[in-house]
C-alpha cells in the first residue's frame, strides 16, 4: 500500500500538462472513478484500524496535492490561452459609440442657466408628497373644483399621500423653511393620471419659479419672463400674457411666445403666430399666510412650465412619447449639443 501511494505521489509531481486536454486526462487518470487515487481509497477500506489512522492522512495529503495542482495548472493554461491565442494585438480597437444628453436634460440645463443669471437658486423636494404641500397650502380647499383639473395618483394605503402633480410643493417647503427674500426655481418630475398620447403623458418634468420679497410687482414678473423668453428662444422673441386662473396666484396669466414663423402662421403654432409656454401670476396672499409669511409685508410672483413642452417647441418634436422610448435614432439627433 505504501509503495503504491509513493508511486502515485511521484506521478503527480512529475506530470506537467501543456494543454487543457492533457490536464483533463491527468485528472481522470488520478481522480476519475477508476483512477489511481480512487483505487487506493478502495484498498484503504481493507486495512486494519491501526493502519487506517496513518495511511488515511497520507492518502488525504495526496488527494489534496493533486486537486490543488489541477486548479493551479488549469488557471495558468486559461490565462495563457486568453492572452496568447485569443487576442490579436494587431487588430484595431473596438469603436465605442458615444451617447448624447437627453433633450429633456438639455432644455432643463438651459432653463436653469437662464434663471441662474437672474440670481435664482435651485430647490428640490420629494416626489411622494402629502396633501398639504401639493394642494391645501396652495389654496386648494377639499371641495375646490381646481383639484379635479389635476388627476392625481394617490397612495391607496393613505389618501393623504400622493405622487406630486406639480413642483409647487417644493416652493411650499422653501417658504416654510426660509425667510424672504426668496428667489428659487424647482425642477423635477411630476405625475398625473392622464391618457398617454402624442401630446400628453402620465410622467413629465416641470420647472417652477418663485420670487418673494418686499414690493414685488407684476411688472417684475413680466420683465423676468421676457428676459427668459429672449434668452431661450432668441433675441427677437416677443411675449404675450393672457388672463387665466390658478388657485395659488392672483392675478394669474398664461404666457405665449412669438412663433419662429413671425406671424405668418405654421403647423407648429396652428397658424396663430403664438406658442403657449407657461402659466404665471402673483402669489395669492392665502398661500403666503399658509407658509407663515406676512402678506401685508411681502408679495411675490410664481411661474411654471413643462420642460417637455419647451423641448417640443424648441426642437419641433412631434410626439411626447419619444422622450421615454430610448430610441437611439431619436437620441442621436442631439449628439452635437453640449448642454
Amino acid at each position: 500500500m505504501d509503495s503504491k501511494i509513493e508511486q502515485a505521489f511521484e506521478k503527480a509531481r512529475s506530470f506537467k500538462p501543456s494543454s487543457p486536454d492533457e490536464l483533463e486526462r491527468y485528472r481522470i487518470e488520478l481522480l476519475g472513478k477508476k483512477g489511481i487515487i480512487t483505487e487506493l481509497f478502495n484498498d484503504f477500506k481493507k486495512l486494519s484500524p491501526s493502519e487506517k489512522k496513518r495511511t488515511g492522512r497520507i492518502l488525504n495529503d495526496l488527494k489534496n496535492y493533486v486537486q490543488q495542482k489541477i486548479q493551479t495548472i488549469g488557471r495558468e493554461l486559461s490565462e495563457k490561452d486568453h492572452y496568447t491565442y485569443n487576442i490579436d494585438l494587431t487588430l484595431p480597437a473596438n469603436q465605442l459609440q458615444l451617447g448624447s444628453r437627453h433633450p429633456i436634460s438639455i432644455v432643463r440645463n438651459e432653463i436653469i442657466e437662464v434663471f441662474a443669471r437672474l440670481g435664482f437658486t435651485i430647490s428640490e423636494g420629494p416626489e411622494i408628497e402629502d396633501d398639504w404641500h401639493v394642494f391645501s397650502a396652495l389654496n386648494f380647499p377639499l371641495e375646490h373644483p381646481a383639484r379635479d383639473m389635476q388627476d392625481t395618483f394617490f397612495i391607496t394605503r393613505d389618501p393623504d399621500i400622493l405622487l406630486r402633480t406639480h413642483t409647487s410643493s417644493v416652493q411650499v417647503r422653501v417658504m416654510e423653511n426660509t425667510s424672504p427674500p426668496i428667489r428659487t426655481i424647482s425642477p423635477g418630475r411630476v405625475f398625473r393620471n392622464e391618457a398617454i398620447s402624442a401630446r400628453s403623458h402620465c410622467i413629465f418634468h416641470q420647472i417652477e419659479g418663485l420670487y418673494v420679497d418686499k414690493n414685488v410687482s407684476f411688472a417684475d414678473l413680466k420683465q423676468t419672463l421676457e428676459y427668459f423668453a429672449r434668452e431661450l428662444f432668441g433675441e427677437e422673441t416677443k411675449i404675450r400674457l393672457r388672463p387665466s386662473f390658478f388657485p395659488f396666484t392672483e392675478p394669474s396669466g398664461e404666457m405665449d411666445v412669438s412663433c419662429r414663423c413671425r406671424g405668418e402662421g405654421c403647423r407648429l403654432c396652428k397658424y396663430t403666430g403664438w406658442l403657449e409656454v407657461l402659466g404665471c401670476g402673483m402669489v395669492d396672499p392665502n398661500v403666503l399666510a399658509s407658509c407663515k409669511i406676512d402678506p401685508q409685508v411681502y408679495t411675490g410672483f410664481a411661474f411654471g412650465m413643462g420642460i417637455e413642452r419647451i423641448a417640443l417647441l424648441k426642437y419641433d418634436i412631434k410626439d411626447i412619447r419619444m422622450y421615454f422610448e430610448n430610441d437611439i435614432r431619436f437620441l442621436n439627433q442631439f449628439s452635437g449639443t453640449l448642454q
